[in-house]
């Protein structure tokens, strides 16, 4: 019952943290409470990943004739395409399971509290309770869908991303509040599908936290998706008691009604804090997170918190760094703070969005002159010879020492893109550096130079 470090929560967290504690020869527990791979792996990145590809595919299908190519009859089987899904996780799943059973890691199954003492109480699933005790306590118990008080959600017709990734059947009409990563790719994915879309969004723009051109780009390209776009909206009721749903939105020229059958509440994540002692214990928090240091201390010694319960971006890849960090310094060593401004951030819908650093405007308000460069993809070889002509590449200089401030892409495949100017600017390479970087041709990643070349007033090809 006793270990070096206890982690509650298996999230890409919670289990990254475990098996680098478990490298560096800690003896190690974690406790989860429902699936191990927790929301990210089981209900968030993967399984949506899987839909949005059956999406993709349908699409290729639908436009084959652009391609040269006769197909005829092609429709999309919702049911299969959630049994996809729901098999991808699962996959997933054990994968993590072996990496515990591998890395010798104790998993025990229940809902963890930290208690005083270096002590952690588990309520296992038939109830009973066991204590177990640790030298160091991470918590990294994650986040939940957010809910408002207007828009409660019932499961049914007003939902979670949880239950619109398993819905019995697929909606004929849908209405999507939100347009952050969450928002705008369930409302791809079901678009694409053939269910009547309509996104509503509280601020002027959609996907807000991108660069404001990046969210031009995208409401014209779903718009010419046949995706219902309303900014600078509110949702001020639903009426769920006839057979489908009446939604009240209150626009800048009035309040519409729109019917749907489904409405889905994408307007962020709430961290889980409730319930696992932090109150008990006098953990603090900081506007509703738990509070930390640059190594993931919280005001308690020996207790620790990584993921969305903490400051920073609320993606899977931050809480594995996070975690990593935080059992290197327990181990002794000496990681670099997490450098919360070079954290690539990636949405999955169609056209992909990627961005990592400052946008044009954050730049402009933090003080710098500044150099811009843009390349469309209608001007890539392997853009056109793909068919994904939509979007742009876009980057952002320091006019002054050429530092890699920014850059924003929306298109086909960015997301494997952006991970370049990540490592770039990590390195500290300058916009010059990029433009005599030889990229290969034709691919996409060239727009990154070409981009590059632009904000220098060299650019080739356009």
């Amino acid at each position: 019952m006793n270990y070096d470090i206890i982690i509650i929560g298996s999230g890409p967290g919670g289990y990254v943290a475990a098996i680098r504690a478990a490298q560096l020869g800690f003896k190690v527990a974690i406790v989860e409470r429902e699936s191990l791979g927790g929301i990210c792996l089981n209900w968030g990145c993967i399984p949506t990943k899987a839909l949005l590809k059956s999406a993709n595919v349908f699409e290729y299908i639908s436009h084959a004739a652009d391609y040269g190519i006769k197909v005829q009859g092609s429709e999309a089987d919702f049911g299969a395409i959630i049994k996809r899904s729901r098999g991808v996780a699962e996959g997933m799943s054990k994968g993590v399971q072996f990496l515990m059973k591998k890395n010798k890691i104790e998993v025990i199954s229940g809902t963890g509290k930290v208690k005083k003492g270096g002590k952690i109480e588990v309520k296992g699933p038939d109830g009973s309770v066991k204590e177990y005790s640790a030298k160091h306590i991470i918590l990294a118990t994650g986040g939940r869908s957010r809910e408002l008080p207007n828009l409660k959600q019932d499961g049914v017709k007003v939902i979670g991303y949880r239950q619109a990734m398993v819905l019995p059947q697929q909606p004929k009409s849908m209405v999507v509040v939100g347009s952050g990563a969450i928002g705008v790719e369930f409302a791809y994915f079901y678009n694409a599908i053939g269910t009547k879309v309509t996104i509503v969004e509280y601020l002027d723009n959609i996907v807000p936290v991108e660069d404001e051109d990046i969210s031009k780009q995208l409401i014209r390209s779903f718009k010419k998706a046949g995706i219902t776009v309303m900014t600078g909206s509110t949702v001020e009721s639903v009426d769920t008691s006839g057979k489908g749903c009446k939604v009240q939105v209150k626009t800048a020229v009035g309040t519409e009604t729109i019917e749907c059958d489904v409405v889905l509440s994408a307007i962020g994540v709430s961290p889980n804090i409730e319930n696992i002692g932090l109150e008990e214990v006098g953990i603090e928090l900081e506007k509703g997170r738990v509070k930390v240091d640059d190594f993931y201390q919280t005001n308690v010694p020996g207790v620790y918190a990584i993921g969305d319960i903490v400051k920073g971006q609320a993606l899977a890849h931050v809480a594995s760094a996070e975690g990593i960090i935080c059992v290197e310094k327990i181990g002794g060593h000496h990681p670099e703070p997490l450098n919360y401004n070079n954290i690539p951030g990636c949405t999955y819908c169609s056209p992909e969005i990627a961005s990592v650093g400052y946008t044009e405007k954050a730049a402009k308000e933090a003080g710098y002159e500044i150099k811009v460069g843009k390349f469309p993809f209608s001007a890539s070889g392997k853009a056109s010879a793909a068919g994904a002509k939509d979007g742009f590449v876009k980057v952002i200089f320091d006019a002054k020492y050429g530092e890699f401030l920014g850059a924003h892409m929306i298109g086909t495949n960015v997301t494997e893109m952006i991970a370049e100017v990540v490592v770039a600017r990590k390195l500290e390479t300058t916009g010059m550096d990029i433009v005599k970087s030889v990229h290969p041709h034709p691919t996409m990643s060239e727009a990154i130079m070409e981009a590059a070349a632009d904000a220098y007033g060299e650019v080739i090809h356009l």
